[in-house]
């Protein structure tokens, strides 16, 4: 058989039920639609971690966080740990990327031969070099209450940098397009949205400005939130969030979702005309989803289903059904697997990953193993900066540090958190997670089996000590870059011009 093209989409927080193909009758998606009407969408996809580089570094590689050890997002891959491009590259493709992808350190390719568009962050953590900031809107793009209070009509550096991802791709797919020959392409794309800061175009903005309603489960008061969750609200200052924060929030993340459509509208419109629709394997998904509100949580780094679960969207025509919606649960490196299988490419030797393409094309005859886990882990509070100082402020910072971790096993899921009860769930009768079933006695062996998986072969006094080992050698790392002066090898610049705001101070 032909080798198929593959593309993978790989977006950043896109909360998986703000598509109008999952259901959404708010949002515009006619693109993302138009992919899942082509093929099929997945509606329990589960990152590895609800959280930006262990999810991507597990995606790539289909290993889990705690084997990876990535466990944070200022921690580094190990190169010798071959990727899905590894393994393309293996099959004579030349597996290339465009945009984000959110690598650490010196390698910044991990199998991929042409990266059109880098990464805005520092290659190297501790390097003089300017850091890149969000200007006015410093402090907007991580889980702190700056990010509720600055927000609503703008524009982000992040819908710049996917714009120029945007170009890059569409010049590199018609320039193959022009080419005269048949070998089939490899082509991976990285988008910032829908990250915050929750800032959109007056265009976007006013779109949704009259559509956009308070989330569906409102926030308990703190006191009736599982502890961990009470500390986690705490420090990131959401303890209170204001009506008008909320729905101005929301309002700019619809506008984001429907600005990252049209993007990705682009890329396919040009794979379109220039012909390479045809016999192509297109994957859409993100790095993990977004609270949005919702119990009163925002961002992502919990378990709840808005945050741990990212969209999942497969297409492709003539070998597996379209407008197919599964409710099969995956974790997200089996969309990995799948595309090494649909190329026809060698397996990575150590991934957890499986291949979906007979399940999708006969999910009836095919069963399907419905097991996923994630894990959320951070270090000791002595996390440093940039510039080695220690972070006093930083909402990680948690003495013991973290050690959490997430299975979820046909409709139930029970959520570990180290030193703290668990909490537990039926998502088929309970799909908004409020009732916690972890004390009810009729559940305590479906308890016990789900403790007993997510347990297993992972112990979170030893995460914690091997952790505490990493954060010594990355400080002599940082100290490293900041005498040398290392060379950003591949990067985008993160223009503070670039982040504006017009709300009223």
């Amino acid at each position: 058989m032909e080798k198929p093209n593959i593309i993978y989409i790989q977006s950043d927080q896109h909360n998986p039920e703000i598509i109008g193909c999952a259901g959404d009758d708010i949002v515009e998606t006619p693109n993302l639609d138009k992919l899942a009407n082509s093929g099929t969408i997945i509606t329990n996809a589960y990152a590895a971690s609800p959280i930006c580089v262990p999810s991507r570094m597990s995606a790539i590689t289909g290993l889990n966080p705690c084997e990876t050890e990535v466990w944070t997002n200022d921690q580094i891959l190990n190169s010798a740990i071959p990727t899905y491009a590894h393994s393309l590259g293996a099959n004579k493709y030349n597996p290339v990327q465009v945009g984000r992808m959110h690598f650490n350190g010196s390698d910044q390719y991990h199998g991929f031969t042409e990266r059109l568009v880098g990464d805005h962050s520092l290659n190297h953590l501790g390097s003089p070099r300017d850091p890149g900031t969000h200007g006015e809107l410093l402090g907007t793009a991580g889980p702190k209450r700056i990010s509720l209070k600055e927000s609503g009509i703008g524009q982000t550096a992040y819908q710049v940098h996917d714009e120029i991802v945007s170009s890059e791709a569409v010049k590199y797919i018609d320039d193959i397009g022009k080419r005269d020959n048949n070998n089939p392409i490899s082509l991976s794309i990285g988008l910032m949205l829908p990250h915050q800061p929750f800032i959109a175009s007056k265009e976007d903005y006013e779109k949704y400005a009259d559509k956009v309603g308070m989330p569906k489960n409102p926030a308990k008061p703190l006191d009736k939130c599982h502890p961990y969750i009470q500390w986690w609200r705490q420090q990131t200052g959401s303890e209170e969030v204001s009506k008008e924060e909320i729905i101005r929030c929301r309002i700019a993340y619809y506008a984001l979702v429907d600005r990252m459509d049209k993007i990705i509208g682009d890329i396919l419109d040009a794979l379109d005309r220039n012909g390479l629709m045809e016999n192509t394997m297109i994957v859409y998904t993100s790095d993990h989803g977004e609270q949005l509100g919702e119990h009163g949580l925002w961002w992502k780094q919990t378990f709840y289903e808005n945050s741990v679960k990212v969209p999942a969207i497969i297409s492709w025509p003539g070998h597996i059904p379209d407008k197919q919606i599964l409710d099969t649960v995956i974790n997200q490196y089996d969309l990995m697997a799948t595309m090494l299988d649909a190329s026809n490419s060698p397996e990575l030797p150590r991934s957890n990953g499986k291949s979906l393409l007979k399940h999708l094309q006969d999910p009836i005859k095919n069963k399907w193993d419905n097991l996923a886990f994630s894990e959320y882990c951070m270090d000791d509070s002595s996390i440093n900066d940039f510039s080695g100082n220690l972070m006093g402020n930083d909402v990680h910072a948690k003495e013991g540090g973290v050690q959490n971790r997430m299975v979820r096993k046909d409709n139930f899921k029970l959520i570990y958190y180290h030193g703290y009860d668990v909490e537990l769930f039926d998502l088929k009768n309970d799909p908004n997670e409020l009732n916690d079933l972890s004390k009810d006695n009729n559940y305590l062996n479906k308890k016990k089996e789900l403790l007993d998986l997510v347990l297993k072969n992972w112990d979170p006094k030893k995460i914690h000590k091997r952790m505490i080992v990493l954060k010594g050698e990355q400080k002599i790392q940082q100290d490293w870059a900041r005498n040398t002066d290392p060379e950003d090898t591949l990067r985008w610049n993160l223009d503070p011009a670039k982040d504006s705001t017009r709300l009223d101070k």
